[in-house]
């Protein structure tokens, strides 16, 4: 079947109707492989594969379609149709001449769904079947318009690619079974007709019309009327009148013509064309078959009607009585029995070049015969006469080795040659399974007709000898054919006996065939429903033969919710199976000596045959590449297993892999080589062969007597107290590793924080060793700050209680942290005075004092391995050598390798009520989950005081794409606020929401709210790809979609496939227990090294500051305003450590150009690059940034390149201009309005004079549109329509939140959280910044600087959250009050800035920006940023790329820093 344009027009209206389509390989396939995919998914499922998995794995909310032409497909429909009905889908079928198996799914899916006929002139007819849920309150389900069906030629219209005009159903009219017409009558004319006679209805305007011809006054029947038809079919005239609207082609669901006062009315269903003008005869074209209301029925069948003809386009029918047959008998029971007219039923066929006289005879024959005949009108349709299908030309290589072997004997039961014969279903495997078994019954019957034969006592002597040596060689191949040829010309004079006539019938099936149906490898993904599993259960003697035609570099670009199964496995598992894996690229004698084999096996035999090939122009030399790589890497192992060689005491497996084999040569030649030294030493085989419980009883043993060595040991041995006091945890790692090494030397060690001691059980300690790292500016860490109270509380007294203490001090810190002269005290400050204080309250060192400084090369172990070994000599245990390696510490890495796919305890946790927080390692895990575990930092001191643990809460973070809310979802989001957090929430540079202080026992309550709001937080943190954000372009509507969606496709592409989340937060149990276990297709069990987030940017706005993101996309736009593609950036990101010079801030750097259709993958490919080559070893240096520049851009682009199969075409060029918000109102393309909230630093909450929280949650309650979060975290409420616009202004009016009277400064500005609860924070920010610009706008205002924008951001530590990096100037926290300051950043993110101080406190920061500003203000030049002009002005000098942030950091000549 050729693809028409009524084809075409039926897949555009699917395409643009539906957000899903779904595709069995048909006549629609060649338009969806050359469309260009906008705003529909398309999925083209495999060749025989059963499209019901894919079809229920679509949504439930959203339209979806289904195009096929394959009788096969709807068979396999037909169990899971009850399923499918409740879901809205569309069945779109090209139904060729006989439309019965279209409508066998009305019979199995009953009355409620909609089948409506779609026809053109000379065009084969279409099915379209319109799937509605099965509701009463939704029994219209979704109003598609229909395609008109025209009675006369008309031209088509050209189709145009503008925008669809959007459908407005007309009201719906009380119900009249005569069409209402001009002034009430059939025509406009008062006497129903012009001049007196009948002729067909015309529109107004003239041209002709299908409309009935039909008195005013019809008969009225009492008929009961379903009210869930009734709303069906008006939902379906209101879809017709809108579709006359815009085609002027009309759609009844009845169309009625001919005779007014017939004796005869024709119901034709298909493709009619019935025009002639017959005396009597009326005609009723049925468009609509279902809903089909009786009263529409009868009102179609005149009273004086004594004959109703149904003449259907039904020729294959399982039943006598076809359905619109009897739905019109069952109507007419309603009638008195002698007005009821006879019913007869007729075949429609071929009706191009019939002629009047044809359909007088049809007529006459029709009323004059039996009531059951049916009569046919018109020629049979060729429905047989089906194009052969093609055959891919590399699959020839098996199927000539099948007709080399096997020659005449070869039978493939599916091969396509048979459709012209046969029909579509010629190469179905149930199809060909059928024929199989037809033939060998037939053998049978052969067999058993021999041996009555041979029982004849009248028989000939020769030909008995024949028949006898026939039977014993039967199934020999070459013997059997030959005798049985010499059998049939002997019987050819003797047929006097019934069996001998059998026989002759039957002598085809002398030879002994050697059956192949050929499949692909679509059956591996429903087995239990496939040909291969039929084929395995039947027991048949009858070979399959799968080709596998997946190249193996592509095996992990598949649909990964589409997973294959071993079907050699599966064959093998299930058992009396011959199985073998051959590739013909690989080994030829292998793939003969398998095609024997299996024909010999008496049994269902499965060669799975791989042919790795893309299209037919791939090259014999691609194929053999492909094969060597899979089957060299184990990928494709080549093997036979014959189950009949186990019964006669052989080995059934043979391995035919030499890369397999050599490997297990290796292995074998290595268990050989230990049995030859059995033999040669008799000692060592004892240890060989010693059983397990004597081992393990000897080890108890030997460990018993180490305990108690140990004992005796320790008990002699100098004890040893081990304190530390870490806030990051590096000193406590130091801490633990060396009480570990004091223990393997033999000390009874114990180890604690220094909290956990005081003064009086310090000192009756013999010998402690101290651990300490510096915090803020020189302060003790949070965990040993009580401590160095105790100790200044005893000097203060002069008495010195630590007289018989040994002792010695380790510091950690960074000389660097504060550079400057004054500042340089602070170095290891707490080192120093803990090593001082201890001395003066009379301690004796036993090592001096040692500081471990970041700055080294080893950072603080070039001094950790100076001070160990005078401690161990101190000590008197240096001489002890100790040879057990030391534990490897744990790492992120092992707790995601050991989370069972980020399960770990955290359901055990939550259970937990004596804490209120999770274990450590599943405080890593819930990441993924959007869960940070935090405290009260404010009250921190207070507790540990109290003697309480931390007031523990948690962070939640939604993932919430391109930052796109409901008025619902907001409004959700506002009362899970108030019930389990904090009573407000953030939003955050992502452009999402972020709540705080929810306690653990509220943790899965908040995750089902927002769960029931249609969000979810899975990946909102961890190491996978975050939240992906999108510029929010209120002004560009329809550029806003579509980057919208790409960006949602991106996240929705790259989720987790993990079921732990709904495990553990939803309640949902793990299927079959553990026996499916999960499956990560991208991820796998370790998942990335580091997070990884992506940006989409619009220029000429970049607030998304697209280059500060791992992969990045800048929309291109041509000069229509459309989407053309993006250029990609890679490599940019944020996080830096305070003083490790190997980590810094990165903006990413451009790739290239692709298209709409590639970026998605081009996301996956970069992130799986990353995956494989990022730095699992060291978190600090594990980001993107860091692994392009170790591996150098082009070879990192390279291997891009190479998992995409393409190359980045050159970046195309685009201009930015800011990085900031455009806060206000706009109106976008469309006529929406938009308003653009300022929320300072994104906190949502009330406070005296701005109730922002009450604000939004009141416009929510009103709003019809949406909210967009902004990556600078402000608020965009937006999609508001003209008259709605009042009552959004009175409310942002009555709530100030239309106040937009800020400096510009403040409008830039942005901050995160910090202070009190991000456990990393050093000092405070969006507590604080908005203090700070209070007082440096006013110099800006002194300066004439108000409206002037500098970008400002804060953060408190230097992972980055606010992308303080790329700001003109930011300001990121070092300690309590004291930050780096850093200038020259670009306006619009394309630049980073640089340390212009290392540290400031609040008046050396405004000391510096007052005369910065005003000379900003006398000097700058036209349109130059603050950015830019200092570094014109010489402060600082610019960036040119990551790795060379800290050059020339400090400022520049006069304005440098002097530090120590």
């Amino acid at each position: 079947m050729m693809l028409t344009p009524s084809i075409t027009a039926v897949a555009r209206v699917a395409h643009l109707s539906s957000d899903a389509v779904v595709d069995s390989p048909s006549v629609f396939s060649s338009y969806w492989k050359s469309f260009s995919r906008e705003s529909a998914n398309v999925t083209i499922i495999p060749h025989g594969s059963d499209p019901t998995q894919t079809l229920l794995r679509l949504g439930t909310t959203s339209l979806s379609s289904y195009t096929t032409t394959s009788s096969p497909s709807l068979i396999r429909l037909l169990p899971h149709v009850s399923e499918l009905s409740s879901r809205p889908i569309v069945f779109h079928i090209a139904a060729q001449g006989d439309l019965a198996d279209a409508l066998v799914l009305r019979e199995v899916a009953g009355n409620d769904d909609k089948i409506e006929e779609v026809a053109e002139d000379k065009v084969k007819p279409f099915i379209f079947a319109e799937k509605h849920p099965r509701t009463p309150s939704k029994a219209a389900g979704r109003p598609q318009s229909p395609i008109a069906r025209p009675h006369s030629p008309s031209p088509a219209r050209p189709y145009s690619p503008s925008p669809a005009r959007p459908y407005s159903p007309s009201p719906t009219r009380p119900y009249s079974p005569v069409p209402r017409y001009a002034n009430g009558h059939s025509n406009g004319h008062p006497n129903g007709f012009a001049n007196g006679h009948s002729r067909k209805g015309s529109d107004t305007d003239g041209r002709h019309s299908s409309r009935p011809a039909t008195p005013t006054t019809p008969p009225i029947f009492a008929i009961p009327v379903n009210p869930v038809t009734t709303a069906l079919l008006e939902g379906y005239e209101a879809a017709a009148l809108a579709t006359l609207a815009l085609t002027r082609r009309s759609q009844l669901a009845l169309a009625q013509h001919g005779s007014n006062e017939p004796h005869t009315v024709i119901f034709g269903l298909g493709q009619t064309n019935l025009d002639f003008n017959i005396d009597g005869v009326a005609y009723v074209d049925v468009s609509l078959l279902s809903p089909l209301p009786s009263p529409r029925i009868l009102g179609a069948i005149r009273p004086s009607a004594r004959h109703v003809i149904v003449l259907e386009q039904i020729e294959k029918w399982t039943t006598k009585w076809t359905p619109l047959f009897l739905d019109i008998v069952s109507v007419l029971q309603h009638r008195d029995s002698e007005d009821r007219p006879a019913v007869r039923s007729a075949y429609l066929g071929d009706t191009s070049g019939l002629q009047s006289e044809d359909v007088a005879t049809f007529l006459e024959s029709t009323t004059t015969s039996r009531p059951s005949t049916r009569t046919p009108l018109g020629g049979l349709f060729s429905s047989l006469s089906t194009e052969v299908p093609h055959v891919p030309k590399h699959e020839s290589s098996y199927t000539s080795i099948l007709s080399h072997l096997f020659g005449e004997r070869l039978e493939i039961p599916n091969s396509p040659s048979l459709v012209p014969s046969q029909g579509e279903f010629a190469t179905s495997p149930e199809f060909a399974l059928g024929r199989v078994r037809g033939a060998l019954e037939e053998r049978n019957e052969l067999v058993n007709a021999v041996l009555e034969l041979l029982q004849d006592p009248k028989l000939p002597q020769e030909t008995h000898s024949l028949l006898s040596r026939w039977v014993l060689v039967k199934d020999d191949a070459a013997k059997g054919q030959q005798i049985g040829d010499q059998v049939v010309a002997a019987l050819q004079d003797y047929i006097s006996h019934p069996a001998a006539t059998r026989i002759l019938s039957l002598r085809e099936h002398f030879r002994v065939k050697s059956r192949w149906i050929i499949g692909s490898d679509a059956w591996s993904y429903d087995l239990g429903a496939s040909g291969i599993h039929h084929t395995i259960v039947s027991g048949l003697n009858l070979n399959t033969l799968i080709l596998d035609t997946l190249p193996y570099t592509a095996r992990n670009s598949s649909d990964h919710s589409r997973r294959k199964t071993d079907i050699g496995l599966y064959a093998m598992n299930y058992g009396g199976v011959f199985v073998a894996s051959v590739a013909i690229y690989s080994s030829y004698a292998q793939v003969l000596q398998a095609l024997v084999e299996a024909d010999k096996f008496d049994g269902p035999s499965v060669v799975l045959a791989y042919l790795p090939y893309t299209t037919e122009d791939s090259t014999a030399l691609d194929l053999l590449k492909e094969t060597k790589l899979a089957v060299d890497s184990g990928y494709w192992p080549l093997y036979r297993w014959d189950p009949s060689k186990e019964a006669a005491g052989k080995e059934p497996f043979s391995l035919d892999s030499d890369a397999i084999k050599n490997d297990l040569q290796a292995f074998l030649d290595r268990q050989n080589h230990l049995s030859q030294l059995v033999r040669a030493k008799p000692v060592l085989a004892a240890e060989l062969v010693t059983s397990l419980g004597e081992t393990v009883q000897a080890e108890r043993r030997r460990r018993a007597q180490q305990a108690y060595a140990d004992l005796l040991s320790g008990i002699d041995a100098p004890p040893l107290l081990v304190l530390y006091s870490s806030d990051g945890g590096a000193a406590e790692k130091k801490a633990k590793r060396l009480a570990g090494r004091a223990q393997a030397r033999g000390l009874s060690t114990t180890i604690a924080t220094l909290d956990t001691m005081d003064l009086d059980a310090v000192s009756h300690e013999e010998h402690v060793l101290f651990v300490t790292s510096t915090a803020g500016q020189g302060e003790p860490p949070q965990n040993g700050r009580k401590f160095f109270k105790l100790l200044n509380a005893a000097i203060a007294t002069g008495a010195k209680p630590l007289e018989k203490l040994k002792y010695s001090v380790f510091g950690m810190g960074d000389s660097h942290y504060w550079p400057r002269p004054e500042d340089a005290h602070y170095y290891n400050r707490p080192g120093k005075e803990l090593d001082a204080k201890l001395s003066a309250l009379g301690g004796e060192r036993i090592a001096e004092l040692s500081l471990g400084d970041d700055q080294d090369a080893d950072g603080a172990e070039t001094g950790y391995k100076v001070w160990e070994p005078l401690v161990w000599k101190a000590l008197g245990v240096d001489s002890i050598e100790v040879h057990e390696a030391e534990p490897e510490p744990i790492t992120n890495e092992h707790i995601k390798a050991a989370s069972a796919y980020l399960r770990g305890t955290i359901a055990e946790g939550l259970e937990d009520t004596s804490t209120g927080a999770l274990a450590a390692s599943d405080t890593q895990l819930t990441k993924f989950h959007g869960i940070y575990q935090q405290d009260d930092r404010d009250i921190r001191d207070e507790r540990e005081a109290q003697g309480v643990e931390p007031a523990y809460a948690f962070m939640i973070r939604v993932r919430l794409p391109a930052g796109v809310c409901t008025p619902a979802q907001w409004l959700a989001m506002d009362q899970i606020a108030d019930e389990h957090g904090s009573g407000n929430f953030k939003l955050t540079t992502r452009q999402t929401f972020q709540f705080h202080g929810v306690i653990k026992k509220h943790l899965k309550p908040s995750i089902q709210a927002i769960n029931r709001a249609l969000l979810d937080t899975l990946a909102a943190c961890g190491d996978v790809n975050r939240n992906v954000l999108c510029s929010s372009i209120p002004s560009l509507s329809n550029l806003h979609a579509q980057v919208y969606a790409f960006a949602k496709g991106v996240s929705e592409h790259l989720l987790p496939r993990t079921t732990a989340y709904h495990e553990i937060w939803l309640d949902k149990k793990l299927v079959a227990g553990e026996a499916l276990k999960d499956f990560e297709p991208l991820y796998g069990e370790f998942y990335l090294p580091r997070k990884f987030k992506i940006a989409v940017a619009v220029p000429p706005t970049n607030d998304v500051d697209v280059f500060a993101n791992d992969v990045g996309y800048i929309a291109i736009v041509n000069e229509r305003g459309e989407l053309d593609g993006f250029n990609v950036t890679a490599g940019g990101g944020m996080g830096v450590t305070h003083g490790s010079k190997k980590t810094y801030p990165r903006t990413g750097s451009i790739f290239g150009f692709v298209t709409p259709e590639q970026g998605q993958i081009v996301a996956e490919k970069i992130m799986l690059v990353q995956k494989e080559n990022g730095n699992r070893a060291d978190r600090k240096n594990a980001r993107l940034k860091y692994t392009i520049d170790r591996m150098g851009l082009d070879v990192f682009k390279a291997e891009v390149e190479k998992l995409l199969g393409f190359r980045f075409q050159p970046a195309r060029p685009f201009t930015f201009d800011r990085n900031i918000d455009d806060f206000g109102w706009q109106t976008g393309e469309d006529g929406k309005h938009h308003f653009t909230c300022f929320i300072e630093n994104g906190r949502v909450q009330d406070e005296p004079g701005r109730d922002f929280k009450t604000a939004l949650r009141e416009i929510a309650k009103v709003h019809k549109g949406e909210f967009r979060l902004t990556a600078n975290q402000h608020l965009i409420i937006s999609n508001i329509a003209t008259p709605d616009l009042p009552e959004i202004k009175r409310l942002l009016a009555h709530y100030k939140l239309d106040n937009l009277d800020f400096t510009a400064l403040r409008l830039s500005s942005s901050a995160c959280v910090a202070f009190p609860t991000c456990g990393l924070a050093m000092a405070e920010s969006e507590r604080y910044l908005p203090l700070l610009i209070d007082k440096v706008e006013k110099i800006c205002e002194e300066n004439g600087l108000r409206n002037d924008s500098i970008v400002m951001r804060m953060t408190g530590c230097p992972n980055g959250c606010a992308r303080p990096y790329v700001a003109e100037v930011a300001f990121v926290g070092k300690a309590p009050g004291a930050y780096m300051m850093l200038l020259g950043g670009g306006y619009y993110g394309q630049r980073l800035n640089k340390i212009y101080r290392e540290s400031v406190t609040e008046p050396e920061i405004l000391a510096i920006l007052k005369p910065m500003i005003k000379h900003y203000a006398l000097e700058r030049l036209d349109g130059e940023r603050f950015g830019d002009f200092v570094i014109r002005a010489g402060y600082i000098s610019p960036v040119t790329e990551g790795k060379a942030w800290y050059e020339g950091m400090g400022g520049e000549g006069p304005y440098r820093e002097i530090v120590a």
